[in-house]
């Protein structure tokens, strides 16, 4: 059913990553470890609620600045292209570090809850992809 021995999975290795892909995402169990497995498709499909929400500011200066809400970035630029590009690029940065050092950043409490974030930006092809996961609102300085 949803849950697949180890053993079986190994020993049907081909038809069993076959299944996942054409068919539907699986578990598999491993004495107490459970696994989930799922193709690219699926897991953008689960993870494309978790976009980000962005406050934009005008500064005295004339500057722009963008303050991620769900993830505490913010970035300052000449105007609001340059400062969300900056945004896109501190996201991306985030989400690499995270993932390269994931025990460390997994492990602290008011980091855990970013996985999900995490993985949607990494799951993006682009800039650009990772860009419109983020929409932006006007904040009051």
């Amino acid at each position: 059913m949803f849950t697949v021995n180890a053993t079986d999975a190994r020993n049907k290795w081909s038809d069993f990553i076959n299944s996942v892909i054409r068919e539907k995402p699986k578990i598999i169990k491993r004495t107490k470890d459970y696994i989930f497995v799922s193709n690219l498709e699926m897991a953008k499909e689960m993870l494309k609620i978790y976009t980000f929400t962005a406050n934009i500011f005008k500064e005295e200066d004339g500057s722009v600045t963008i303050s991620l809400n769900e993830i505490d970035i913010v970035t300052n630029g000449k105007d609001e292209e340059e400062a969300l590009n900056r945004l896109v690029n501190d996201l991306i940065e985030y989400a690499e570090d995270f993932y390269n050092d994931f025990q460390y950043w997994y492990s602290a409490p008011n980091r855990k809850k970013h996985l999900p974030y995490i993985l949607n930006v990494l799951l993006q092809d682009s800039h650009e992809g990772v860009k419109k996961l983020i929409k932006c609102q006007r904040g009051e300085n």
